[in-house]
């Protein structure tokens, strides 16, 4: 990526791990909360980083950045997080420059999701541009290829129906409990945590379940009693969580804790319990499968599930495909732009070094010499002017080495990257 003069670094590396070889477990050793993210930001700037993307979701954790290595970016994750170099290894992947690119495009448009066609994951991507934004580590190789990713997942969701339906994560748990419990509209279903996976199975609860019987816990009340108020529903105060799951028939678990927020300890189930855990790290402890009367599901087993829904998003991954191509073939025509911008930037230097000398013989010679007019003019000239060579180096007909070689000799150019 050196020829692009975006960053002091040889390559563009994306470094992760994703549901397909890590499970849960895994997964959780190796996700990234806000504070998290904020340190490897800060960390990577210390080290003389110059542009780094982090996202981190229940089905993946990845880096995206400028390296002189990538292991400088595993090494960055290994540090943050409780997995070892040498476990992130057995799972991991790296791509460098073009494929890296073309794997944020597949992950930001729902293509390399684990359920196709979930789109939640470009927030992520929105969110961690902002975080790196905010911690001046945002080039513009990074911004560029962000929004690049984001247009293409608009025109998607627009221009197929490869997101028809309501097939998400959170959709998915709604379908095991409709799958799998009888006389559900008259079920008791507790929901512990509120955040985004929280909030959607809760709305997909209400709409296809028929139940008044759910009732919201949050650690911070007022979360769950906004989303309470769209809906009509319970909240309880979050110490009230073990009294709540007695009386449950349906537990559904989606904190973000970084450890189980729910143990054996909390359960003593009189009557069969269904315990849905959508958390990574798994929020819900492995001891509760030893309790009887209790079914416990994570979110690896509902995201195999698969029906029509599904089966018809897949006749729009061509079309899809063919979007994320045209969009990402308008970013690399981009990023060859960048190959000149060092002499173009050189020349429009130049250019206006003589207006300057040019301007001030002309105040000194000439009796009233309108200087202002003389600027306004000599600018909108050197604008016209430096287009026109930036067209011509854009030109495919064009031998852009030979004719960036030429410009700089013709101006007697010195170069510097802006």
């Amino acid at each position: 990526m050196r020829d692009y003069h975006i960053s002091k670094h040889n390559s563009f590396y994306a470094v992760g791990l994703s549901y397909k070889k890590a499970d849960a477990e895994v997964r959780g050793k190796f996700s990234l909360d806000v504070p998290a993210i904020d340190h490897i930001l800060g960390k990577a700037k210390e080290i003389g980083i110059d542009g780094l993307l982090a996202i981190s979701t229940c089905n993946r954790t990845e880096l995206y950045g400028f390296a002189q290595h990538p292991y400088q970016l595993i090494k960055l994750l290994c540090d943050e997080t409780h997995g070892t170099v040498e476990e992130f290894q057995e799972v991991a992947y790296v791509y460098k420059n073009h494929d890296a690119i073309s794997h944020m495009f597949k992950v930001g448009t729902g293509l390399d999701s684990q359920i196709l066609g979930d789109f939640e994951i470009i927030s992520q991507i929105k969110q961690g541009f902002y975080r790196s934004k905010k911690h001046e580590m945002a080039n513009p190789f990074l911004e560029r290829l962000c929004n690049s990713v984001i247009q293409a997942s608009k025109r998607i969701k627009n221009e197929t129906e490869l997101s028809s339906g309501a097939t998400s994560v959170a959709f998915a748990s709604v379908k095991y409990i409709l799958d799998n419990v009888d006389d559900i509209s008259n079920k008791n279903i507790l929901l512990f945590g509120t955040g985004k996976i929280g909030r959607n199975t809760c709305e997909n609860l209400v709409k296809h379940s028929n139940n008044s019987h759910i009732t919201l816990i949050n650690r911070t009340r007022e979360k769950a009693e906004d989303i309470a108020g769209k809906f009509q529903l319970t909240v309880k105060d979050y110490g009230d969580l073990q009294t709540e799951i007695r009386k449950s028939d349906i537990l559904v678990v989606a904190t973000g804790a970084q450890l189980p927020t729910v143990s054996k300890a909390l359960i003593y189930p009189k009557k069969p319990l269904l315990v849905l855990d959508l958390s990574v790290p798994k929020n819900v402890s492995d001891d509760v499968k030893e309790l009887d009367n209790v079914t416990l599901v994570h979110l690896d087993q509902l995201s195999q599930i698969t029906d029509e829904t599904l089966a018809k998003r897949k006749e729009y991954v061509p079309k899809a495909e063919t979007i994320i191509e045209k969009v990402k073939k308008d970013f690399l025509k981009w990023l060859e732009t960048r190959k000149f911008a060092p002499v173009i930037n050189a020349l429009k230097d130049k250019l206006n070094t003589m207006k300057t000398e040019e301007i001030d013989f002309q105040t000194k010679k000439i009796e009233g010499f309108d200087q202002i007019q003389a600027e306004i003019i000599s600018d909108r000239i050197i604008q016209k002017i430096t287009k026109q060579f930036a067209n011509h180096l854009k030109s495919n007909e064009v031998d852009t080495d030979d004719s960036l070689e030429l410009i700089q000799k013709v101006f007697q150019l010195e170069l510097h990257s802006k």
